[in-house]
């Protein structure tokens, strides 16, 4: 755990150097460190607090056992208490943060929701989770785009992918990965009967290119005419563009626009982010300090929230106790601060959330 949280404060003083260098400016990865460097802003602060009471403990430490000066070494005694509390807590809050958070939470996010089993009234479901995110995306003032959309024949959406772009939003959307189920009596049931109907969720925080590598040799891009039933909407046709990552078997569409290009930008930055997920997920499972959560690991089938509207309530499964319970109408209408905010105390409490 400590090499690592030496290895990020390294890197950080390194994106310190570069950034303040006299031609760190002409330099083309500026604003690629520059991005970095803003997301290790809060970690930044507090490892400069710990390596200044680390050089100040080492140089007390170091008079008292060589200098022969008694007026020097009284002094360096008298600092040797403060120096090494400040180490010792600036030190703990360093581990704390590693333990609880990560370098994604400030990250945009890329959200995907498929229906699952239930037919009609899943592809309705997932129409209503996508209204859902984008009111609370709206209600934060960040930006919402919507960048894959495929309809169901009868209403609803069968899947949509959609960014968010904004401080914090990873950090927010990423308790909403894993399996959805609602209860409600369809529009259509004549006997009143309770239906059930699930739909899957993945959050994937957006991956920059200095994040992760892909070997263009790796992909095959193809393209292809995406739209709408002619007629008035024959002018909106799209460029659609498929990537496919054949190491991993990964396909990503994006028909964003009608630019065939920013499609294709846009595609391989969706690309980078699910190979960055990939990626996250082994390695926190590989040091098994923490949950291994939905987010981009593939296991998506979890059950993690249940819509009961005939109760009125939505179920949060991750929480114990009458706190799981929230009321449906509030949160399908997108005010999910404050489950989010329980969540995110479950999860610095045990790292039971995702």
């Amino acid at each position: 755990m400590w090499e690592e949280i030496e290895k990020k404060g390294k890197r950080y003083s390194e994106l310190k150097s570069f950034i303040e260098s006299p031609e760190g400016a002409n330099n083309p990865q500026y604003a690629s460190w520059l991005k970095e460097f803003g997301r290790l802003a809060r970690f930044g602060e507090l490892w400069d607090r710990y390596a200044k009471a680390e050089k100040s403990l080492r140089e007390a430490e170091e008079i008292i056992k060589t200098s022969t000066d008694a007026e020097l070494k009284a002094m360096a005694e008298e600092e040797l208490a403060p120096a090494k509390k400040e180490h010792d807590e600036s030190r703990r809050a360093l581990i704390d943060m590693a333990l609880n958070e990560d370098d994604d939470s400030d990250r945009n996010v890329i959200v995907e929701i498929h229906a699952g089993v239930g037919g009609q009234e899943a592809a309705l479901f997932v129409l209503d989770l996508y209204d859902m995110y984008r009111r609370f995306a709206q209600a934060h003032g960040w930006k919402f785009t919507e960048l894959e959309i495929s309809h169901a024949e009868k209403g609803g959406l069968k899947e949509v992918v959609f960014r968010v772009e904004g401080p914090g939003a990873f950090g927010k959307f990423r308790f909403e990965g894993g399996g959805h189920r609602v209860q409600r009596v369809p529009e259509t049931e004549t006997q009143g009967r309770i239906h059930t109907s699930m739909a899957r969720v993945a959050v994937l925080p957006e991956a920059e290119e200095v994040d992760v590598h892909i070997d263009p040799k790796d992909v095959r891009e193809s393209f292809c005419a995406a739209g709408g039933p002619g007629g008035q909407n024959v002018n909106k046709v799209a460029s659609q563009c498929q990537l496919l990552h054949e190491p991993t078997g990964i396909i990503v569409r994006c028909m964003e626009t009608r630019s065939a290009m920013q499609n294709k930008v846009r595609a391989w930055q969706i690309l980078r982010s699910k190979l960055y997920a990939l990626e996250k997920a082994r390695a926190e499972q590989a040091r098994s300090d923490q949950r291994l959560g939905q987010i981009g690991s593939g296991d998506r089938s979890e059950r993690v929230r249940t819509y009961n509207f005939p109760q009125g309530r939505v179920t949060d499964h991750r929480i114990e106790g009458e706190d799981k319970n929230w009321p449906i109408q509030e949160i399908v209408s997108g005010k999910l601060d404050a489950l989010i905010r329980k969540l995110e105390e479950l999860r610095r409490g045990s790292g039971k959330a995702a």
